[in-house]
C-alpha cells in the first residue's frame, strides 16, 4: 500500500503535466521522505549542511532567496485543503517505484535538527519541485544532473545509475549461501556502512582486478603487464560487466587471502622481538581495520593496497576460464606464508628501517608486484614437478608390480601429466 505525505503550500503550479512547483512551508515540512533516488546520504559535517541550517536558522525569512530548493519524485500529488496543502504518494523501492528526494536531502536534514533544536521557522519557506510518475531511470538521471554545491564522487554517480547491481546480488546471494554478512559502501556517506577504504565497492573491483590473468599477463604482449595503480572506469559498460561477472566466483578467495594477510600481520605484531615495537612499515598499532567480511577487524591500521601486489600473484594459478590449476585449498596457505616468509615481510621490514612508508606507493610500485609474480611462478612450477615425478614413481610401481606378476610380457604405456602453460 502506497503511502502518502502532506505538504502545506502557499501556492503552487502546474509547470507541464508531470511536473508541480510550489512553495512550502518549512516548519510543518515533512522530514521522513525517502532518500530512495538520491544519489547520496546527507552529512551533517558537510558545508552544504552547515550553510543550510546556518541560513534557516539565523535569517529564516530569507530561506526562499537564499537556496535553490528541493526536487521530490512522487507517483501521485493532488491539491488538498483548498489547495493549502499537496498530499504526495510514494512508491518506495519495495513497492517497485523509486520516489521520494531527488534532490535536497541536506536541506531537510537541516529542516529536521533546526526542529529539534525548538527555532521559530514560521517564516521559512522553500521552493519545492515535484515530479510525478517518474521511471527510476529518469529520476536517477535527474538526481546525478542536480546541481550541488559539494561534488558528488564517481563511486556514487555509478551507483545510480545501478552499474553494481550485479555485485550486490551476488554478494546477497552469497550472504545467504555461506551465511555472512557483508558491510559495503556503495555511495557517499552511506549509513550502516564504515568509513574504512577497505569496505568501498571500489576495493572489491580492486580485488577482482587483481586476479584477471587475462587482461593482466607479464608473458603477453600487452602494455598492461601487472595490475599496478589500476584505474577503475567510472562507467561499467556491457563488456566490462560481462568480464567482472565471469571473474566474481574468484572474490571469495581474494576476500580470503586478504584475510588470512592481515591475520598473519596481526599475529607478527603481538609477539615482536622487542616489546612495544613495530617494524612493518606503515602499519600502524594505533588504529583499527576493518574488512568487507563483517567477521573481520583487525587491531591494526595499513593502507587500502597492502595486499594487492599478493593477491595478484595468485593469478599465475589461474587458467584463461578463470579456474585454478591446482584445487585453491591445497597451496593457498602454503603458498601466503611462503610470499610473507621470503619477500614480503622483509620488504615491509627494510622500508621501516629506511624510514620509508609504502601507503598507496605500493600499488604503484612495478617491482613488488614482478617479484611476487616471479616468485609464484617459480612456486607452481616447482609443485607441478613434485606432482610429475610422484605421479611417475606411482606409475613405475604399479608397472613393476604389475610386470613381477606378468614374468617377461609386455611393459604398460605411462602417459606423463602435461604441465599446463
Amino acid at each position: 500500500m502506497p503511502k502518502t505525505w502532506n505538504i502545506k503550500i502557499d501556492n503552487y503550479f502546474q509547470a507541464n503535466p508531470n511536473c508541480i512547483i510550489a512553495t512550502a512551508h518549512v516548519d510543518s515540512f515533512p522530514t521522513d521522505l525517502p532518500l530512495e533516488p538520491n544519489i547520496r546520504e546527507p552529512n551533517r559535517k558537510s558545508a552544504t549542511y552547515r550553510q543550510m541550517f546556518d541560513s534557516l536558522t539565523t535569517e529564516p525569512g530569507k530561506f526562499f532567496s537564499r537556496h535553490s530548493g528541493i526536487v521530490l519524485s512522487a507517483n501521485k500529488v493532488k491539491p488538498i485543503k483548498n489547495k493549502t496543502e499537496l498530499e504526495l504518494e510514494i512508491l518506495e523501492a519495495n513497492e517497485g517505484g523509486s520516489d521520494g528526494i531527488i534532490n535536497g536531502g541536506h536541506t531537510v536534514l537541516a529542516f529536521e535538527q533546526a526542529k529539534n533544536y525548538k527555532y521559530d521557522l514560521t517564516e521559512a519557506r522553500v521552493k519545492v519541485t515535484i515530479h510525478i510518475g517518474l521511471t527510476e531511470e529518469s529520476a536517477k538521471d535527474i538526481a546525478l544532473a542536480s546541481n550541488t554545491t559539494t561534488p558528488v564522487d564517481s563511486r556514487s554517480k555509478v551507483n545510480a545509475r545501478g552499474d553494481y547491481k550485479f555485485i550486490k546480488q551476488y554478494l546477497a546471494q552469497l550472504e545467504q549461501k555461506e551465511d555472512r554478512k557483508f558491510r559495503i559502501a556503495y555511495y557517499q556517506n552511506q549509513s550502516g556502512a564504515p568509513r574504512n577504504a577497505q569496505c568501498n565497492v571500489t576495493h572489491l573491483l580492486k580485488l577482482l582486478y587483481c586476479l584477471d590473468r587475462n587482461k593482466y599477463n607479464p608473458d603477453g604482449n600487452k602494455r598492461t603487464k601487472h595490475p599496478a595503480g589500476m584505474s577503475l572506469p567510472s562507467n561499467i559498460i556491457d563488456a566490462e560487466r560481462e568480464r567482472l561477472t565471469a571473474l566474481l566466483p574468484l572474490l571469495t578467495h581474494a576476500l580470503w587471502i586478504e584475510q588470512r594477510l592481515y591475520e598473519i600481520i596481526q599475529e607478527y605484531i603481538s609477539n615482536p622481538r622487542r616489546k612495544g615495537a613495530n617494524d612493518l612499515a606503515s602499519v600502524d598499532i594505533r588504529k583499527t581495520t576493518l574488512l568487507p567480511d563483517s567477521k573481520y577487524s583487525f587491531g591494526f591500521g595499513a593502507p587500502t593496497d597492502l595486499a594487492l601486489p599478493i593477491i595478484a600473484s595468485y593469478r599465475v594459478f589461474l587458467d584463461k576460464d578463470y579456474k585454478w590449476i591446482l584445487p585453491f585449498n591445497e597451496f593457498a596457505e602454503d603458498f601466503l606464508q611462503h610470499l610473507w616468509n621470503n619477500y614480503f615481510r622483509k620488504y615491509l621490514v627494510s622500508e621501516k628501517t629506511a624510514g620509508n612508508t609504502v601507503g598507496t606507493k605500493i600499488s604503484r610500485n612495478q617491482e613488488i608486484w614482478e617479484s611476487l609474480y616471479i616468485s609464484a611462478q617459480s612456486y607452481l612450477n616447482q609443485h607441478l614437478v613434485k606432482m610429475v615425478n610422484s605421479s611417475k614413481a606411482e606409475s613405475e610401481s604399479k608397472v613393476t608390480q604389475g610386470s613381477s606378476k606378468r614374468g617377461k610380457g609386455k611393459s604398460n604405456v605411462i602417459n606423463a601429466i602435461t604441465i599446463p602453460k
